[in-house]
């Protein structure tokens, strides 16, 4: 004679359920978080690059500073990248230097990478991204 013996597995799936959903949208929250970081860190990079290019061909250190701020804020806001707070500071103290001395511009943006709208326990409210960029001033131009 066989025994049978019944096994009521009803709600088991609600269980899974339960269980594996948060899983999957914290898995997913923490993999945007990931890429959202990526992407920020090289927008400030290219931003700090973009800077202090456009700041090193200026003829004069205030033109230059003013000039390299506004390149920087400028292509953080071309891609597109949402900062809590930004800051692009150009160091144009080279500029000084006599011609025919070697000199450089640089650049360093910082960005707050917002990552409370994602909703993860234990994140950071914002990440600070920060890229640092130098570029070369032509040795025999003139400067002031």
């Amino acid at each position: 004679m066989k025994h049978h013996r019944r096994t009521d597995e009803r709600g088991s799936a609600t269980i899974e359920t339960v269980i594996v959903v948060p899983v999957a949208v914290l898995f997913l929250s923490l993999a945007i978080l990931g890429g959202r970081l990526a992407i920020a860190q090289q927008a400030v990079q290219a931003a700090a690059a973009d800077a202090a290019r456009t700041a090193s061909i200026a003829r004069t250190h205030t033109i230059a500073q003013s000039k390299g701020q506004a390149a920087g804020q400028a292509s953080l806001a071309n891609q597109g990248l949402t900062c809590g707070q930004q800051s692009v500071l150009v160091d144009t103290s080279q500029f000084s230097r006599p011609v025919g001395t070697p000199a450089a511009v640089t650049a360093t943006v910082s960005c707050d990478v917002p990552a409370s709208d994602l909703g993860i326990p234990g994140v950071r409210a914002a990440y600070p991204i920060r890229a640092t960029a130098t570029s070369p001033v032509d040795t025999y131009r003139q400067r002031a």
